[in-house]
């Protein structure tokens, strides 16, 4: 596949790595610029690229970068692509800023969909960057990691939890974008490292009554990170 990711922190990176493995075609893009990749695109054969070059993309385009960077991308950069775009992205009001769409209801790749003017597959959102590395395992193995992915797009989630079996992942449809909140952080779904039985159990647990407590509470279990002086 042609595969375009927009972001290179820890999931990106991640993607980027297991990806090239398997022959994907990546092209890996940042905020900085392909100066800045080139340790990576060495690494991994992947290609440094722009922005604009990873969303033309044939395939599938990731962006996997804060919520708040969304608006900053080119507008409209993504309407035109017939890829499958998938974010990975989650709302963290420490690091992002309150956003008054989630808070008011609005899922957090729903708020994203809106941002980039297209469908979007929610999806690598829940699962730490070291499992995703390394935590791949044969299909049929016991106790292999199961992601949730969501959307409106059928065959588009399909193309997305084959991609998992590849990296090998079990994969989950977990319903239509607007049901994304059972997957978001602080629900019981959230980076836990389940298998397919336990995470199917964890995505129908979630109260949809408590998104805000879900959130509130993963948020104050981060805010020191991101508040840090690492990351100002």
């Amino acid at each position: 596949m042609d595969i375009g990711i927009i972001g290179s922190g820890n999931i990106g990176s991640a993607l980027t790595r297991n990806l090239r493995a398997l022959g994907h075609e990546v092209l890996i893009a940042n905020s900085r610029g392909p100066a800045s990749l080139s340790d990576l695109a060495a690494e991994t054969g992947a290609t440094a690229a722009t922005v604009e070059q990873a969303a033309r993309a044939k395939d599938v385009v990731i962006v996997t970068i804060p919520q708040k960077a969304v608006p900053d991308l080119p507008q409209g950069i993504l309407t035109s692509s017939s890829a499958v775009v998938v974010d990975t992205g989650n709302y963290y009001p420490a690091r992002d800023g309150r956003i008054a769409e989630i808070d008011g209801g609005l899922t957090d790749s729903g708020w994203v969909a809106e941002v980039l003017g297209r469908p979007v597959v929610k999806a690598f959102n829940n699962i730490f960057a070291a499992s995703l590395a390394t935590g791949g395992l044969p299909a049929g193995t016991p106790d292999r990691i199961c992601l949730s992915v969501a959307g409106d797009d059928v065959q588009a989630k399909g193309i997305v939890v084959g991609l998992l079996d590849e990296l090998g992942f079990d994969g989950i449809d977990a319903g239509p974008l607007a049901e994304s909140w059972r997957q978001q952080p602080g629900t019981p779904a959230y980076c836990q490292d389940l298998n397919r039985a336990d995470l199917e159990a964890a995505l129908a647990k979630a109260d949809a009554a408590q998104v805000p407590a879900y959130r509130a509470e993963a948020n104050e279990a981060v805010r020191s990170f991101f508040e840090g002086p690492d990351q100002a």
